[in-house]
């Protein structure tokens, strides 16, 4: 499933990438323009704006909480979706393209020393460059799903 979110929702954005999702964000773009390309990329719009739900014809979840965890807990609810923790990571959360395995002696200049010494898995956005490895933010991800009883 992917989706598109509204300006209000940039969290939500980068938990539903965290979480493996293709997750469009387009803060500065107005309501027609965010419909079209969900209609184009089969997109589920994800708002906070009632108003939205007068279009017809495209596929939209009205988001009610200002809560990120909430905010997941009814994504995964409403759309009956299931987290497969297996695909946790696996997108990047800055600008939403598939992380791609990389070689430890490529990214040794690109890390921390105390990185690249304990960790020996890395994967990179081929847009931005970013760099990821398993640190703690992937037990704090366990942790805040476990928290959601999700999974």
């Amino acid at each position: 499933m992917k989706f598109i979110l509204t300006k209000e929702l940039g969290r939500l954005c980068k938990w539903l990438r965290i979480m493996g999702f293709d997750a469009s964000y387009f803060p500065e773009a107005e309501k027609r323009e965010l419909i079209i390309k969900s209609l184009q990329g089969e997109r589920v719009i994800l708002t906070r704006d009632s108003k939205m739900a007068v279009y017809s014809g495209i596929r939209m979840l009205h988001i009610k909480s200002d809560f990120v965890k909430e905010q997941v807990r009814q994504v995964v609810a409403e759309l009956n979706i299931k987290p497969d923790r297996n695909k946790f990571f696996t997108i990047c959360v800055i600008c939403n393209t598939p992380l791609k395995k990389v070689k430890k002696s490529d990214i040794k200049d690109k890390v921390p020393p105390y990185v690249y010494q304990t960790q020996d898995s890395f994967m990179r956005c081929d847009v931005c460059e970013r760099i990821y490895w398993q640190g703690t933010h992937w037990t704090n991800v366990g942790e805040f799903f476990d928290k959601l009883k999700i999974n």
